[in-house]
């Protein structure tokens, strides 16, 4: 009897489907997120179990490769100033769309039910008092370990740059620790591949709970901003992206289906961090150096939160109409710069969507109150922005390595036009 096998993506998909249809049976059930959040708690453990392990060994591996402490401030440079002119894009077309489609008008809030945002509120109070220059020199751990403890992305970045400028600097010398590191890289990714093959139960877990807590009903009053965002969202996953792949010679649909397993992942979880090593591994298969990689996608998971920003955008123009409030173009162009800011300053905390939202409301005198009726509906949107956010971190990796000269355009050709076999296979 021939065996079926099911590649990873097929899995994952299963999962979603079968999760939605487990949480819309169970609908209102508090038994379900008893069970199953439990599941999906687990995967998620796993996944920053591992996260941080790759991160610091692929990251010295690359940039003691990479050579002098000169070019790894000239791609850091270069990195930041291109998460900046993307962001800025997200930003203003979130704002256009908003202005010319108009999603808050005629929306009544009377119907919708109120989610409580009291944990969102005290987040923002904690991080609205750090200045820009608290922010920046957070970057810098003041202890290595507690950043690790943590899970401070940033702070364990900057760490290890340095500790690999010192590997390399010592010459010979190094050579043992950069060893030790490639081997723990390597090993890594053998265990990513055994984590992901519980993706598909996660996925289940997490999309049942959502469905069994939420429904569909949340999204009848709100559903002209849902769809606002799902079609801003779609417009600049394949317009923007689509215009800076050309200009790297990438074909942008050939990309997002050579990032299918990892995407569809994100998009069920709403969380880019459980595909991070993924998606490493992938854009190093397709042509980008080890170094840019690891120190590029990292670095965006924080910097560079397209899909988060445009969203913003958009909710609180929305939230605005709401309300009556009619935002002036200062009003507007105040809110860019603060968004540009707060997107970066709070991206370490949790909810940074809603945090994000909470800091920038007040600034253009809009009740942050209205977040707590678009709470209901946030996930849905959240798994949307989380694959633009998955998808601009990716191709950022192709930008940089073909700003820096370094990009194989022959290679990611070669493995973008043929068809790439399943990563996990399962037999039935």
């Amino acid at each position: 009897m021939k065996r079926l096998k099911f590649g990873l993506a097929t899995q994952i998909f299963l999962g979603l489907i079968l999760g939605v249809a487990a949480g819309a049976i169970w609908f209102g059930n508090p038994a379900v997120a008893t069970y199953l959040q439990p599941v999906g708690d687990l995967f998620l453990r796993l996944i920053k179990m591992i996260v941080i392990p790759i991160v610091v060994s692929s990251l010295i591996v690359g940039v003691a490769g990479a050579g002098s402490g000169k070019k790894v401030g000239r791609l850091g440079f270069r990195t930041i100033l291109y998460f900046e002119i993307i962001t800025t894009f997200a930003i203003v077309l979130g704002l256009l769309l908003g202005n010319i489609i108009q999603p808050g008008h005629g929306v009544n809030f009377s119907g919708a039910e109120k989610q409580d945002i009291s944990q969102y509120v005290e987040t923002e109070k904690e991080a609205s008092t750090k200045s820009v220059a608290d922010t920046f020199l957070h970057i810098v751990p003041t202890n290595f370990f507690q950043s690790l403890a943590e899970g401070d992305l940033l702070a364990i970045i900057c760490f290890t740059v340095l500790f690999a400028l010192g590997v390399s600097a010592i010459g010979e010398k190094g050579k043992p620790v950069l060893s030790f590191f490639e081997a723990t890289s390597q090993a890594m990714f053998h265990v990513v591949n055994i984590v992901m093959k519980f993706a598909p139960f996660g996925v289940f877990a997490l999309i049942g709970v959502t469905v069994s807590k939420f429904g569909f009903s949340s999204l009848l009053s709100l559903g002209k901003l849902v769809l606002l965002v799902y079609l801003a969202l779609a417009f600049f996953l394949i317009v923007i992206f689509g215009i800076v792949g050309k200009l790297c010679g990438i074909n942008i649909f050939k990309f997002l289906a050579f990032l299918k397993d990892e995407l569809l992942l994100a998009y069920s979880t709403s969380s880019s961090e459980t595909v991070l090593p993924r998606v490493m591994e992938k854009m190093e298969k397709i042509g980008c150096p080890k170094g840019i990689v690891s120190f590029v996608i990292p670095i965006g998971y924080t910097f560079n939160l397209d899909g988060s920003v445009l969203y913003q955008a958009i909710a609180a123009l929305f939230l605005a109409q709401v309300y009556g409030i009619d935002l002036s173009i200062g009003q507007q162009l105040t809110l860019i710069l603060v968004l540009m800011v707060t997107s970066k300053g709070m991206a370490a905390v949790p909810g940074t969507s809603f945090v994000v939202l909470l800091a920038t409301l007040g600034t253009i005198g809009v009740p942050a109150e209205g977040l707590a009726f678009i709470a209901g509906v946030d996930r849905i949107m959240d798994m949307a922005r989380t694959v633009v956010n998955l998808t601009g971190n990716a191709l950022a990796a192709v930008v940089m390595s073909k700003w820096e000269g370094e990009y194989d355009a022959v290679k990611g050709q070669n493995v973008l036009n043929q068809r790439e076999p399943a990563d996990i296979e399962v037999s039935g």
